[in-house]
């Protein structure tokens, strides 16, 4: 299986994917943390791929997506974005709406205090 098989088969087979360096209770970087930490606090059922641990991966979502950067998340096996613009769709409303749209379930009361917080 190729690493774009493998990508393809993970984003449609699990409702929310965050392809991350590390993982959603041990993130290695800045950006990876800053998304995890939104996904954690909100509440929200993901699968993590640590793209540390597979350099054809860690490649292969890059091409995949033709996104440059990592982490990037998507949902209901569409890209919906990196680390800015998943910060900017918390603090917009944007992502709840997206989640809801997509039933996923998630904690509304931690994204307004996300909001709040940041306001």
């Amino acid at each position: 299986m190729t690493a774009s098989d493998q990508i393809k088969d993970t984003v449609t087979s699990h409702d929310v994917v965050l392809f991350m360096k590390g993982t959603k209770t041990m993130p290695q970087c800045g950006f990876s943390s800053r998304v995890a930490g939104v996904l954690n606090f909100m509440g929200i059922e993901y699968t993590d791929v640590n793209v540390l641990a597979d350099d054809q991966i860690r490649q292969g979502i890059k091409d995949y997506s033709d996104w440059p950067t990592i982490p990037q998340l998507y949902v209901k096996g569409e890209f919906v974005g990196g680390c800015d613009i998943i910060t900017e769709m918390t603090l917009s409303g944007e992502l709840d709406k997206l989640l809801t749209d997509h039933d996923i379930a998630f904690d509304k009361t931690a994204a307004d205090k996300i909001r709040e917080a940041n306001g």
